[in-house]
């Protein structure tokens, strides 16, 4: 059919002016709601100045630009890739501590979540002088402190380049992959612990430490990748599922003048992690964090950098598990900030420099969910937190003594900071569920917003023709009591007096967090267009997510998936009974985590739930990593039940309603042999179900128009089932 000019201007007028103008898979996953971001931003340390990386579309450029964070006004561009024909896109970069040497990272090649390798090239911001460092990719290049040296991984070994001399000294020699790395992280940790560089220098540059893991006794995983090739090829490599044999790990101390090597005596430990190693302010003291293997008890030790003995000086335990932390920060005098659970919700800790406590310097039933840093001429710590509502997030700052608090973030909703090297200024990024992220200058002392430096206001423009439904929070109080954070979207030309379909999207992970006041990620606009499209959506956070305390959080432990199920169910009966709702017509999605809960659901709920997708998910604990499941399960040796009574691989003979399985076949993280075994289970069930596997996909399942043709394929299978 065609249509002549005028119909089609009629069409577009009438779309917008009659209804809404409709969202579509295809805008949402091609980047056209997309908002500005400060990309790279880094606080400078020697100068009140920050840096962002800047993009130029139109040159294809690239440039790293320094601002005043007075005036918010650039002072300079650092560097710009089309002076130097040799410098491809710049994708990361690091400065030495006088900030007049970069690192650039660029050619960038992923490993997992956070690992890769890259070429790196060294500028001199004074000389103007770059040069390509390598002729191979390296991981983790790191200055020394006194700039004069960068210590860097490369195929599992450590190395030390000069570069006064331009020479290179090797520190390991054993490295070999699938059985020693040297100074990077082994798969678990780096995807459980969210660390990869595993080696730091003392502050004199003396010394690095570094940690040795032995995974020659850890289990492979083995995974074909297709691509598009006539013979698939095999990637292995070493995963320890639950209750599987963990990497050795040992703590070694290099000294740089020297070129030798101790190892940490750590013999009074067995089968245990190093989740944390960091210099102190002495240049001779090491400290490194060691749990044991359950994650109940968590060790800080302080070690020579001479003699390499170790002495502990903070040990923390917990019924549940000790949270590991990344706030330790060591001030002059070597006193230390610390952050704890230990008082039922994450706060803030001084102690002296034997370990011993000081005092709390915060406290109250809230969580402190980000510390900021510490300015030591005036003795106050900055922090965020969610005291004045679990579902915002609000900026702080208080006396290293626990007094004169102060609120500096002005608008309720989700704040984070950047702070000026002087704690003078900070960048405050502030969204809600309503308002896309907004970045502007406030004043540290009083908080007041002093300039805004961007507001996304041509996005919430664009926005505007849409007439996007909005989400209601409040708290869900079910039949048994507990009480919930949720929200519910409702399509714009709701109807109180018509039935909808609902469909409930959540997580449900330890710790984790979906009902949260804040501008969300492209799968907003995917909920967004659902309730366009006639569908209430909802979600709830049910028993073992975060930031209402550790009662609230770790009661789930031993037993994942009983209670957040059992939540999402109960919750869905108390959704179904509005009156404005269909009760016979409730859905339920998720990934990862979230698609464990969903597979759960329709089973275990198949008398409340039409229809689940379940997207990557884990299907049995026994298949996932032994640092989460264990943290949470113990082992399947330890604790058969808690992995079996709560397994969907179990309970397909409940599953009544429509069912979608989705998963990438080169998921490293949740391996593709989860759903696998669980079409395996329906199938000698005699249970029909629907599913799609995407090759060669992670566990992000993105890449090209994947994304797009994921999202409508979910979309079509609610349209049909719900």
């Amino acid at each position: 059919m065609h249509l002549n000019k005028i119909t089609v201007l009629f069409l577009v007028w009438s779309c917008v002016v009659f209804g809404q103008k409709k969202i579509t898979v295809e805008e949402i996953y091609s980047g056209v709601y997309t908002a500005k971001a400060m990309d790279e931003l880094k606080s400078m340390q020697n100068t009140n100045h920050y840096t962002v990386l800047n993009f130029d579309k139109n040159t294809g450029s690239s440039q790293i630009d320094v601002y005043d964070f007075g005036t918010l006004k650039k002072v300079t561009t650092l560097i710009d890739t089309k002076q130097f024909k040799a410098l491809p896109k710049i994708e990361s970069y690091s400065f030495d501590a006088s900030e007049k040497q970069l690192l650039l990272a660029c050619n960038k090649k992923q490993i997992f979540r956070h690992s890769f390798t890259a070429d790196y090239f060294l500028f001199d911001t004074a000389t103007q002088v770059l040069v390509k460092l390598f002729d191979f990719p390296v991981q983790e290049p790191t200055f020394s402190p006194d700039g004069k040296k960068i210590a860097y991984a490369r195929e599992n070994n450590l190395y030390v380049y000069d570069l006064s001399s331009k020479t290179t000294t090797t520190i390991t020699t054993d490295g070999k992959k699938n059985s020693i790395i040297n100074g990077i992280t082994d798969w678990v940790y780096e995807e459980e612990f969210a660390f990869v560089k595993a080696f730091d220098w003392s502050k004199d540059s003396q010394i690095i430490a570094y940690i040795r893991f032995d995974e020659s006794q850890v289990p492979e995983f083995s995974m074909s990748i297709f691509k598009k090739d006539l013979y698939p090829t095999i990637e292995t490599f070493k995963y320890p599922k639950a209750g599987e044999k963990n990497s050795e790990v040992s703590l070694h101390i290099y000294d740089v003048n020297a070129k030798s090597t101790q190892k940490v005596n750590l013999e009074t430990y067995s089968d245990f992690y190093i989740p944390r190693i960091q210099w102190t302010n002495d240049a001779h003291v090491l400290s490194a964090q060691i749990l044991n293997r359950h994650q109940d008890s968590l060790d800080l030790l302080f070690i020579d950098g001479n003699s390499a003995v170790a002495k502990v000086v903070l040990n923390e335990k917990d019924k549940a598990y000790v949270a590991v932390t990344n706030d330790l920060t060591f001030l002059k005098d070597n006193s230390f900030i610390w952050t704890s659970e230990k008082d039922g919700f994450n706060h803030i800790y001084l102690y002296d420099k034997t370990g011993k406590f000081k005092n709390q310097v915060t406290k109250g039933n809230w969580e402190v969910t980000k510390y900021y840093g510490f300015d030591a001429k005036t003795n106050t710590v900055f922090y965020q937190s969610v005291e004045n509502s679990s579902i915002n997030k609000a900026i702080y700052k208080i006396g290293l003594d626990g007094k004169n608090k102060v609120l500096l973030s002005p608008k309720t909703g989700a704040n984070a900071a950047t702070f000026s090297p002087n704690f003078q200024y900070y960048i405050n990024t502030f969204s809600t569920a309503e308002q896309p992220t907004r970045y502007s200058l406030n004043d540290s002392k009083t908080g007041k917003e002093l300039q805004v430096i961007e507001n996304n206001e041509a996005l919430a423009t664009q926005l505007k023709a849409y007439n996007l439904p909005v989400k209601e929070f409040f708290v869900l109080k079910t039949d048994k009591g507990n009480e919930l954070n949720a929200w519910i979207m409702k399509p714009k030309d709701f109807d109180a007096s018509k039935k909808y379909p609902v469909f409930m999207i959540q997580y449900s992970g330890p710790g984790s967090q979906q009902v949260v006041n804040q501008w969300g990620n492209s799968n907003e606009y995917w909920f967004m267009m659902l309730a366009q499209q006639g569908y209430i959506v909802a979600c709830v956070d049910g028993r073992g997510t975060g930031f209402k305390g550790a009662n609230f959080k770790k009661c789930t432990q031993k037993q994942l998936g009983k209670f957040e199920v059992e939540d999402q169910i109960d919750a869905a009966k108390v959704i179904g009974n509005y009156p404005f709702v269909d009760k016979t017509r409730i859905g339920i999605w998720g990934w990862s985590y979230g698609g464990f809960m969903a597979s759960n659901c329709i089973m275990k709920g198949n008398d409340v739930f039409k229809m689940a997708i379940a997207v990557a998910p884990v299907t049995n604990w026994r298949f996932y990593d032994s640092v989460y499941t264990e943290r949470y399960m113990q082992t399947p040796q330890e604790n058969p039940r808690g992995y079996d009574d709560n397994s969907p691989m179990n309970f397909v003979q409940q599953l009544k309603g429509k069912f979608l399985l989705i998963h990438g076949s080169g998921d490293d993280n949740v391996h593709v042999q989860n759903s696998m075994q669980m079409m395996e289970a329906m199938i000698q069930a005699n249970i029909q179900f629907d599913s799609q596997i995407y090759p060669d996909n992670d566990h992000s399942i993105r890449g090209g128009k994947t994304r797009m043709q994921l999202y409508n394929k979910m979309t079509n299978f609610i349209k049909e089932n719900l």
